[in-house]
């Protein structure tokens, strides 16, 4: 997929679809930005006036409500408009084309457009027949990519970590299946991580994944091995059904993080999850509580960064003189 469709011509973002494509110097722009707008949920008045009189639809065909619900605060902070829409309840359930739903709702003058579906590349097809004024950004599309998951992902790593360089960060869980995890794997790339580490069982890796720059292990004891940064992912249930593994017993005791695990980490180490989890299945409930989880701090953080992409994609260049009124 061509992520030059994010840029117009004169190379200003305009779509956030991908983080494939992105240099280094747009995600460390967006990150400092969203420093700026962490302070608004700080305020008595959580609210900047930078689009004001702009309307954000939030277009769901896909269940989230933990992403739908941030991108929602995300636009109100910035005084915009916002319409929830029940995707089940649209006419693309009764043969309309998505497109052609898109171009009704554009013609009610909707400025930005936040898609999650369970098909790969739907942000990238609505965003080649936008008009310069409308902007779409993609909330999750099939086991594409999930960018703003991975962007609030980099923006909590560097609250505590800083240099991106000097990081051991290890991904673990469904590999295979995660846009979650190939967003993050190209983030980390760019931003200069040289020892990222993917960890499942090797019926959830993907083939060559190595092309991507990362190293793989099945023995997560010898993947955590120093990690500064433990990245784990959500297990669909229904791989189980599909014998991509033997069960959630097996699983937990092979691949689920526990106060054992972590120890063989950097005393330091940070832990992670896109939310939500499976206590019991993915990692265990003191590690998810305990004192090096920030998976809360992530929910926190993910409002920011949305706001920060958001005014990206509007041309909001001052967005950090605005957060700061």
């Amino acid at each position: 997929m061509k992520s030059l469709i994010q840029f117009d011509q004169d190379g200003r973002l305009t779509h956030f679809l991908t983080i494939r494509g992105l240099n280094r110097e747009t995600l460390s722009e967006i990150l400092d930005d969203a420093e700026s707008f962490i302070s608004i949920g700080e305020r008595q008045i959580r609210k900047v006036p930078l689009l004001r009189g702009r309307t954000l639809v939030n277009l769901f065909f896909e269940d989230s409500t933990r992403t739908r619900t941030t991108f929602e605060i995300a636009a109100k902070r910035l005084s915009a408009d916002v319409i929830n829409l029940n995707a089940s309840r649209l006419s693309t359930n009764k043969g309309e084309r998505i497109l052609d739903t898109i171009r009704t709702l554009e013609a009610m003058h909707t400025d930005i457009f936040v898609i999650r579906d369970n098909a790969s590349g739907t942000s990238h097809l609505l965003a080649e027949h936008m008009p310069p004024h409308v902007h779409i950004i993609n909330a999750g599309d099939g086991r594409h990519e999930h960018p703003t998951q991975a962007m609030l992902d980099m923006f909590t790593i560097r609250r505590h970590k800083k240099d991106f360089g000097d990081l051991r960060v290890a991904i673990v869980g469904d590999i295979l299946h995660s846009r979650v995890a190939r967003s993050q794997i190209h983030a980390l790339g760019i931003l200069g991580t040289r020892d990222i580490r993917v960890i499942g069982p090797r019926t959830l890796l993907p083939t060559e994944i190595e092309r991507l720059g990362v190293n793989t292990f099945s023995d997560l004891d010898e993947g955590l091995e120093g990690v500064d940064v433990i990245m784990m992912l959500r297990l669909q249930l229904e791989r189980m059904e599909g014998q991509l593994i033997p069960s959630s017993q097996e699983y937990f005791r092979r691949y689920g993080l526990t106060t054992e695990r972590v120890r063989r980490a950097d005393p330091d180490v940070i832990v992670m999850h896109p939310g939500p989890i499976n206590r019991g299945l993915e990692i265990a409930s003191e590690v998810a509580d305990g004192e090096n989880s920030l998976i809360l701090e992530q929910v926190t953080n993910g409002i920011a960064v949305r706001m920060s992409i958001m005014a990206k994609v509007m041309d909001g260049q001052n967005s950090s003189q605005e957060a700061d009124k």
